[in-house]
């Protein structure tokens, strides 16, 4: 009898966002979606997404619903985390516009709605050479952008005007855009690649 491959677990923070769009890329790439809106939900959990969504509305549900430790602890133990234009907010250590950070593990300063109201939302191909070669079709709608990164930060893709729009940091991911708008699954493979080799250390 052959046994079935075991599919890793990757929450979806489903207080508010692309919850639809990332469970159906994270099961194209072979992983179990679990969507996360309680502490308990985060039981078996190898890694987190934070999806796009409106980061102030986000902030007071993470709060409200007492979420904010669990995701931190998750993160303390080594879990990979993916935070996508509202979670990139959600996961910055600094805000431009001085708001205290509620998850800030990534050393990033981030600029929320940076492109302003003329670029509201845009597309554009990215070189992600993380990722390969081949450009990566990225979709951003009320993007943030990166103004500033710490040492320990990788900047895997710029935007067109030369601006960071994608970083990682150890296991932590954040993309300014929307990779689950897209047909394109190389950020949410990254992530679970993420989880087995953490699997085998």
């Amino acid at each position: 009898m052959v046994e079935t491959e075991r599919r890793p677990r990757v929450g979806i923070l489903a207080v508010q966002g692309d919850v639809r769009e990332h469970a159906a890329a994270l099961r194209e790439v072979g992983a179990e979606p679990v969507e996360v809106r309680l502490p308990r939900d985060l039981a078996g959990v190898e890694a987190l997404i934070l999806p796009g969504g409106e980061s102030t509305a986000m902030r007071r549900l993470i709060e409200a619903y007492g979420l904010a430790e669990p995701i931190l602890g998750l993160a303390a133990s080594g879990a990979p985390m993916w935070g996508t234009c509202a979670g990139m907010i959600l996961l910055a250590r600094r805000l431009t516009d001085g708001d205290v950070p509620i998850l800030p593990l990534l050393d990033i300063e981030v600029r929320r709605n940076a492109y302003g109201r003329q670029l509201d939302s845009f597309e554009a191909d990215l070189d992600v050479p993380a990722l390969g070669d081949e450009p990566l079709h990225a979709v951003f709608i009320r993007a943030p952008v990166v103004t500033d990164v710490g040492p320990g930060v990788e900047v895997l893709a710029t935007d067109p005007m030369g601006r960071t729009v994608a970083v990682r940091e150890g296991r932590w991911l954040a993309t300014a855009f929307h990779p689950e708008l897209t047909g394109d699954r190389r950020f949410h493979r990254a992530l679970v690649d993420m989880i087995t080799a953490s699997a085998r250390t």
